[in-house]
């Protein structure tokens, strides 16, 4: 894989702190899949006795998930996938995986993706949107409060002309709950 350079696809922060040095963005969607809160976080955007969400890749039959593709240049391989790794499996939640992900232009690639484990004790998927935006307004972690990793994600999707529903309601509601309104 890292020998010719790689896609990653990216759907969450990664949108807008890839962290990594890439020479293509190409937005892509990846079938299978839905955009999704639900895993819990326990070290960037919450903590262990009060865990944040963020989103993860979440297999659901028929739902596909629109994000940016970035291309890893062969030189820098090496070294991002091992940043990614770092990053992305902290706690074993995600899964690294490559699945085709297609190009608005239809060209398909194979992209590394991080899907979420349903069998880990993080996964909570299936929570009500009132539920996830009253976590989302409280929850702070590491990497700061959860709002701000709902925030970038949702304006960063709407730069890049990507619609999610889901995504503006939470961020609407959130906005309510924490005073930001």
């Amino acid at each position: 894989m890292t020998q010719n350079g790689f896609w990653v696809f990216g759907y969450g922060s990664l949108l807008w702190q890839p962290g990594f040095p890439f020479s293509d963005q190409k937005i892509a969607r990846l079938q299978g899949y839905a955009r999704s809160f639900c895993m819990r976080s326990i070290h960037h955007r919450g903590s262990v006795e009060e865990p944040g969400l963020v989103l993860a890749l979440d297999r659901v039959a028929g739902a596909y998930c629109d994000g940016l593709a970035f291309f890893v240049e062969p030189k820098d391989a090496e070294v991002t996938i091992t940043y990614l790794r770092e990053r992305e499996l902290i706690s074993s939640a995600y899964l690294e995986e490559v699945h085709l992900v297609e190009f608005r232009i239809g060209e398909f690639v194979d992209a590394v993706c991080y899907v979420i484990d349903d069998a880990h004790t993080q996964y909570c998927g299936g929570l009500q949107l009132e539920e996830q935006a009253s976590i989302i307004a409280q929850a702070v972690g590491g990497r700061g409060p959860n709002t701000e990793y709902l925030y970038n994600t949702a304006a960063h999707l709407r730069d890049l002309g990507i619609e999610d529903a889901d995504l503006n309601w939470l961020e609407a509601r959130v906005k309510i709950l924490a005073g930001a309104v």
